[in-house]
């Protein structure tokens, strides 16, 4: 099988992230495709942050409880903690403004470039023990003994 790929069909590796999905447009969440999740996995997690604040680590969308046979994310996943609708089945955790869902990257020229890494983890174990709502810190410890494959796909703001 091969490794595991995270794409969008809305944006290239390391290209801009287009402003339909930041703060200071529309603010709704990237469509993203995946292939190549191992077999075994049981579970897949997403993780978008922006490494390059001036804070530290900016969290913009925590999700988890992904099953391991969807193949992507539509644009526009609703604000909810758990979303159930047609194909998408997933749980959202707490973002950096303490809102459940995505929350686009603010386009600051005077900041220069901003990275905003989106990171797929395919996990060995699944979620359903944790509560919908957490942050990314709690999700990361909860599952860092237990990810068999990671993808990255990177926008630029």
């Amino acid at each position: 099988m091969a490794a595991l790929r995270l794409t969008s069909p809305v944006f290239e590796h390391d290209d801009p992230l287009p402003a339909r999905f930041t703060a200071d447009k529309e603010g709704v969440s990237p469509p993203l495709q995946w292939e190549g999740v191992p077999a075994e996995a049981k579970e897949l997690v997403l993780i978008c942050d922006d490494p390059d604040g001036e804070e530290g680590v900016v969290t913009h969308w925590v999700v988890y409880g992904i099953l391991p046979d969807a193949t992507g994310l539509p644009e526009g996943i609703p604000d909810d903690a758990v979303v159930e609708d047609g194909d998408v089945s997933i749980v959202q955790g707490l973002n950096e403004f303490d809102e459940v869902g995505y929350t686009g990257p603010s386009m600051d020229p005077d900041a220069g470039p901003h990275r905003i890494f989106f990171r797929l983890f395919a996990l060995d174990i699944e979620t359903s023990h944790l509560q919908p709502g957490i942050t990314r810190a709690k999700l990361r410890k909860a599952v860092k003994d237990h990810i068999i494959a990671r993808a990255e796909l990177v926008g630029i703001v």
